[in-house]
């Protein structure tokens, strides 16, 4: 079809398509331009005053003919103008020409239909199509050389030059296109590089940032071409596409793993999903096709692991005739401590949600909520604190003392209760340290504790506006049930899937509250919402917001503890506990260490490179630039490397190094820290690990992604092209800014469609007067 309009273009305009979309349009009029507008005016009013007069013709044949005859003068006042357009245009064997071929392993997957698939006796798979059209024997790769110098790379993970398309062997198990263009510009960096070409089936799964790779190549004015290769769906597919675990948790509890199955062709049968833990089957769950769409979402519950690194499998059974089961698999790694994490709980006064709460997470062996609660001025109730002299004066003073909790709760306590330098400790610990921040509702907190313009309100999820303590007002019944972003949260799961955690949600009796919420700040996730009895169903009873490296949320009811002691509520039932150890689980979780290492990807193949990028603190959070780091990394076989890390120009605090793994397995890695001349108390160390396997990430969504080739291409001004019309490629190519290039004026007022356009003009008024007699 490409070649077709091509040669009709070329036949009719003189050029083909894409010198029009790059070209410039210029006039270089015989005469003034001012003239020929003038003659123009003159010669259109001269029509139309001679045919409105012609009263012997009827109306409709008088504007026809004036029609037609006013288009003549304007087409050959138009010729007169001698438009012409300024094309720029590669200059042949003087500028560089990339093509990038995809190297993952998505590219082995037997999906393409024609001429290559006839040859292979069935469908081919990418690679063979991709090189039976790219091939260096090629018709399109010679033709492409015969005008530039081409240079290959192959990219998976990353970009690597070639000297042969017959070295690209799909063997890479991550598809970077962000990297992969960041890799090319910088290897031809200097060269006049006139585009560049990949040829892949979309699966970018990389972490790179591909707004900024396609921005660098804009600033040169390299447009990339793209051709997709593949399928654009699959017809019967099982596919892993996300899975959604705690990178970490701690011990003693069960954890939530989200998972979104695309279930295609399956009819209406279950299917079966396995989690297994190490090799050994720890959940199993089945998922039907949703009544709309392909995509299904479960919760999985993982029981309680012990304390280390864990590798998580996911598996769903294939179907019958699958053409791609190594999507039905997908791996990570869950790293779970043992604890026990401490939480401060700050209550300004005696009240039953002190005791309740303390009560609900006594048994949890991975916490420990310390509660201070002000009994009288001046003097407090300690209940779980370390020795007799914790919170000896009440409430940190020092941040320190602070620092120490992973999470604070703050009950029914005044903002005045602090002092300022307390107050900013506050809105530290949460910025700076990374702590999780909870304020409860009560009548001593939120606006009506005077909270309103003190630097707590801006860490808060919620608007505060100015109040007084609530001391007699009304307590306000509430009805309380998740919202969207809730039903799915971790820490709101009431039963053991979604539909019996809603049931329970139901079936709660309602709460109370007594503080005035503001609204969602932006940036906010509300979890909660409350239904009052004036009809008001949208009260933001949870909602949480991430502030600096830390987490706040509010809780704005007063009395979590009826759902423990309502009278329809049974006394075996552990709502109320399990809700608020999912909950302070929750805002402790993901509190970090002074000196914390992370591996991106932590998932990747045999001789794919892993980036080690730690973050080195000393115990007040203050960044640390001059420490010694590094990395003891045990691989599968019990070989041992050292890899030293080096402190990031860019970022406080930040060191990193790469390294690549060699086998299969899982990767343990060791990481140390020191500060000089800090002695030896100041080492820290930390740990993590990396997953090394050959299934890789990159068949997880094999299917062909053409609006994201299709968007490469239009934001850096390519084009994109199916695999079967890459043969227009060659001739598109030629016509670029970048590189060496010579501008040439064609002329467009000669063209054969201007010459037939005038003639189909004459002969229609001329064949109109003789079907009418007159002529």
């Amino acid at each position: 079809m490409g070649s077709w309009i091509d040669a009709v273009s070329t036949l009719l305009f003189k050029y083909p398509p894409r010198a029009f979309a790059r070209g410039d349009l210029v006039v270089a009029p015989v005469v003034p331009i001012m003239v020929l507008l003038a003659a123009a005016l003159l010669l259109v009013g001269i029509v139309v005053v001679t045919h409105y007069s012609l009263r012997t013709l009827r109306g409709r044949d008088r504007a026809l003919l004036a029609t037609l005859r006013v288009l003549v003068v304007l087409l050959v006042i138009g010729c007169l103008l001698r438009p012409g357009l300024v094309i720029a245009s590669a200059v042949p064997q003087r500028n560089v020409f990339a093509v990038l071929y995809d190297d993952s392993r998505s590219m082995r997957i037997h999906d393409v239909d024609g001429a290559v698939a006839s040859a292979a006796g069935g469908a081919a798979t990418r690679l063979d199509a991709m090189q039976g059209v790219f091939s260096d024997t090629s018709a399109l790769m010679r033709t492409l050389g015969e005008k530039f110098a081409l240079r290959r790379f192959r990219f998976s993970a990353a970009a690597a030059p070639v000297r042969s398309s017959g070295e690209v062997l799909a063997g890479g198990t991550r598809s970077d296109l962000a990297q992969a263009l960041d890799d090319v510009r910088e290897d031809l960096n200097g060269m006049p590089l006139a585009g560049v070409v990949v040829v892949s089936d979309g699966a970018d799964n990389g972490d790179g940032a591909l707004d900024d790779a396609l921005l660098a190549l804009r600033a040169r004015r390299v447009p990339v071409y793209t051709v997709g290769v593949g399928r654009e769906r699959f017809e019967r597919d099982i596919a892993i596409e996300r899975v959604d675990a705690p990178r970490r948790t701690l011990a003693g509890a069960s954890s939530v793993v989200e998972i979104d199955v695309r279930l295609r062709g399956t009819g209406k049968d279950p299917v079966t999903v396995t989690v297994e833990a190490d090799g050994r089957v720890v959940a199993t769950e089945s998922v039907r096709p949703p009544a709309r769409g392909d995509l299904a979402t479960l919760q999985v519950r993982v029981p309680p692991l012990d304390p280390g690194v864990h590798r998580l499998a996911v598996r769903a059974r294939p179907l019958a005739s699958e053409i791609v089961t190594e999507n039905n698999e997908w791996q990570t790694s869950m790293a779970v401590r043992a604890g026990p994490d401490r939480v401060l709980y700050l209550e300004g006064e005696p009240r039953p949600e002190f005791a309740f709460l303390r009560r609900a997470v006594a048994d949890d062996s991975a916490l420990m909520v310390v509660g201070l609660m002000r009994s009288a001025e001046r003097k407090f109730l300690r209940l779980g604190v370390r020795d007799s002299l914790e919170l000896l004066g009440g409430f940190p003073t020092t941040r320190e003392e602070l620092y120490q909790y992973r999470a604070i709760i703050l009950g029914s306590i005044e903002a005045s209760f602090f002092t300022p330098e307390q107050l900013r400790m506050l809105a530290d610990f949460v910025s700076v340290r990374g702590g999780g921040l909870m304020v409860l509702g009560g009548r001593a907190s939120l606006s009506e504790g005077g909270y309103a313009g003190t630097p707590i309100a801006d860490v808060l999820p919620l608007t505060l506006t100015r109040g007084e303590v609530n001391a007699e007002g009304p307590a306000i019944p509430v009805m309380i049930r998740p919202t969207r972003a809730g039903e799915g949260h971790s820490a709101l799961q009431l039963g053991t899937s979604l539909a019996a955690s809603r049931t329970r949600w139901d079936s709660l009796p309602a709460l109370t509250m007594v503080n005035r919420l503001g609204t969602l700040r932006a940036g906010a996730t509300q979890l909660l919402a409350g239904r009052t009895d004036d009809g008001r169903s949208d009260v933001p009873v949870l909602a949480y917001q991430r502030y600096g490296r830390g987490m706040s949320a509010v809780l704005g009811v007063q009395d979590t503890w009826l759902w423990r002691m309502d009278a329809s509520i049974p006394v075996e039932d552990m709502t109320h506990h399990t809700l608020w150890r999912q909950i302070v689980r929750w805002i402790v979780e993901d509190a970090p260490a002074p000196f914390e290492i992370m591996a991106s990807p932590s998932r990747v193949a045999p001789g794919e490179p892993v980036l080690l990028r730690a973050q080195v603190n000393t115990p007040l959070y203050a960044d640390v630039n001059d420490a010694g780091v590094s990395a003891t990394i045990t691989g599968p076989d019990g070989a041992v490397q050292t890899v030293p890390l080096e402190w990031s120009l860019r970022d406080d605090g930040s060191y990193s190094a790469r390294f690549t793994p060699t086998d299969t397995g899982r990767y343990a890695i060791e990481a140390t820290a020191q500060r000089p001349g800090a002695g030896r108390d100041s080492v820290q160390l930390t740990q993590a690990t990396v997953l090394v396997d050959e299934r890789g990430a990159d068949v997880a969504q094999a299917e062909l992604r053409s609006a994201l080739l299709r968007r490469i291409a239009d934001e850096t001004g390519g084009k994109y092209y199916p695999l079967n019309n890459a043969s227009q490629l060659a001739e598109d190519a030629v016509y670029t800014d970048a590189g060496v290039t010579v501008r040439e004026a064609k002329d467009l007022w000669d063209m054969p469609a201007v010459l037939l356009l005038l003639a189909l003009l004459l002969g229609a008024e001329w064949g109109y007067r003789r079907w009418r007699g007159l002529a």
